[in-house]
């Protein structure tokens, strides 16, 4: 029997497992893309346990979030949205979204993402699998709304962020997070309702 059999899971010495694996899921998902993409795929592309991906990356949709660089995980939004009168899913969802790009450090990420989904076929398929999988058909389904409707609620307040910090119209750019919530919510709310 070989003595010189290695055991997956974490490497001798200072290696950056973690940065290994963040690199080998990007090479993953940009080959195979986010839906057809594994915890084994990439584990096995990284040369690691499974368990070792768990470990520091918890799911899927985490590690993309980290290997894309996104200022979002779903598994922190989807409560925020989720918990909470179902009323209300309109005004949480505006807020969060006027919260994560009102500071730099995650609308910069954001909008570079949306940009390289318009000029790039392969970036596009990735980030419309994540968004949609990962976080708007998952909230969907929970709150019991189509599909359709969770999109399209979406697609609204993108415009808003791509108007407000891209085009920087105004008033629109200089409004208070305040002011959009009051104009907002009761739209995005009916999306949900009906």
């Amino acid at each position: 029997m070989s003595t010189d059999r290695r055991r997956p899971g974490r490497r001798p010495g200072a290696a950056d497992t973690r940065g290994e694996i963040l690199t080998a899921a990007r090479r993953v998902f940009s080959e195979k893309g986010f839906d057809k993409a594994t915890v084994r795929g990439i584990a096995r592309e990284a040369q690691v346990d499974p368990a070792l991906v768990h470990h520091y990356f918890e799911t899927k949709e985490g590690m993309f979030a980290a290997a894309m660089e996104l200022p979002i995980n779903p598994q922190q939004i989807l409560p925020v949205l989720l918990e909470g009168p179902h009323e209300e899913v309109g005004e949480r969802l505006v807020r969060l979204l006027l919260r994560l790009t009102a500071e730099e450090k995650t609308r910069a990420p954001m909008l570079a993402l949306l940009r390289s989904a318009v000029s790039n076929e392969q970036a596009v398929g990735m980030i419309r699998e994540f968004f949609t999988s990962a976080l708007l058909f998952q909230v969907a389904d929970r709150l019991g709304v189509p599909h359709l409707r969770i999109e399209a609620a979406f697609a609204q307040m993108l415009g808003v962020v791509m108007a407000r910090y891209v085009l920087k119209l105004e008033p629109l750019a200089g409004a208070s997070h305040d002011e959009l919530v009051e104009i907002l919510a009761p739209t995005i709310q009916r999306y949900f309702t009906g």
